[in-house]
């Protein structure tokens, strides 16, 4: 977990809507933000050719790249790391990067029980991805974020003027970003 206190502040997150962007918003991104290639909607080799391409653009803007998948396939495509539920990322893997999701207390202690290196935390506000569902809201996100040591991640409805809002040093987004 040493790598925690190197982590990016600032976290872009792909996705089925925001992927025809992806190498505009990767270029937007300070020089060494993190890049987290999700892409569920593509099958394996078409999800594996279209991470290399964003994995080469995003690494020649000194961004770290995290892949939502097992520690195996994170090694075998060359990813800095892996992203999931704090129970997909055990047992961990040295030499790479692991961030967990949460959504409660109970799943950041569990994150950081099993040794995440980071955690994102959502759904701080209404999403896109999630219309409709019950958000945490600034004050519940930042309860919760302080009761644990994992560097916290806001997640959910975030944009540059929310992150303001919220006052939190480190964000993600998918909308928000793209």
């Amino acid at each position: 977990m040493a790598r925690a206190k190197t982590l990016p502040a600032l976290w872009l997150i792909s996705d089925k809507r925001n992927d025809a962007g992806l190498e505009r918003a990767l270029a937007r991104l300070p020089r060494g933000s993190g890049f987290i290639y999700r892409h569920y909607h593509l099958a394996g080799p078409e999800r594996l050719a279209r991470f290399r391409a964003l994995r080469r653009f995003a690494r020649a803007r000194g961004h770290l790249v995290i892949l939502a998948d097992s520690a195996l396939t994170a090694r075998e495509w060359g990813a800095d790391g892996i992203y999931g539920a704090p129970r997909s990322l055990w047992p961990r893997r040295a030499g790479l990067i692991h961030l967990a999701t949460a959504h409660s207390l109970g799943e950041l202690g569990l994150a950081a029980r099993l040794g995440a290196d980071a955690a994102l935390l959502s759904p701080v506000f209404p999403t896109r991805s999630h219309p409709g569902g019950a958000v945490l809201g600034g004050g519940r996100f930042r309860l919760l974020a302080r009761q644990t040591r994992l560097p916290v991640i806001a997640l959910g409805g975030m944009s540059a003027d929310r992150a303001r809002a919220l006052d939190w040093p480190r964000w993600a987004a998918i909308d928000g970003l793209s």
